[in-house]
């Protein structure tokens, strides 16, 4: 080191070794609908906007894809589905290893009952069907942090 460096051997070793870490991922949006139409919709949506995403057609499907993906960031489900529906979804969420991952539901079908339970479970927000797709975007950036 010389007496002009204002960075110890150490500490420019450190920031070599960050610098040269591989940038994360960048984070997903897991779309969660039994309607195919719906789950297209949502992705192109997100899309147009450079928000990448991935879906599935069940509340099963959506819980084993949470488990392998890491750079799911947040999710995007819809209430009324089969065996595991959006609420129960959202609960096995808060009991798992992503309790913190931010919920958006987006319901044709709710009443004040379903809306109620939502919030109890410490969802983003709750959107009806048809959706603002100006509204959806800009909750969406903001829980993934993307500058509005």
């Amino acid at each position: 080191m010389s007496d002009h460096d204002i960075l110890s051997d150490a500490e420019r070793e450190a920031l070599s070794a960050v610098m040269q870490e591989p940038d994360l991922p960048p984070q997903r949006v897991l779309i969660v609908d039994d309607d195919k139409d719906a789950r297209e919709l949502l992705s192109e949506i997100l899309a147009l906007d450079g928000i990448r995403s991935l879906t599935a057609a069940s509340g099963e499907a959506a819980l084993k894809m949470l488990e392998e993906k890491p750079s799911i960031g947040l999710v995007i489900t819809d209430l009324r589905m089969g065996h595991i529906d959006g609420l129960e979804l959202i609960r096995q969420v808060r009991e798992s290893v992503r309790a913190a991952l931010p919920i958006i539901i987006v319901s044709g079908d709710a009443d004040v009952k379903d809306a109620i339970a939502a919030m109890h479970l410490s969802v983003v927000d709750f959107l009806l069907k048809p959706i603002d797709a100006a509204q959806l975007l800009e909750l969406v950036k903001r829980e993934l942090g993307v500058k509005l």
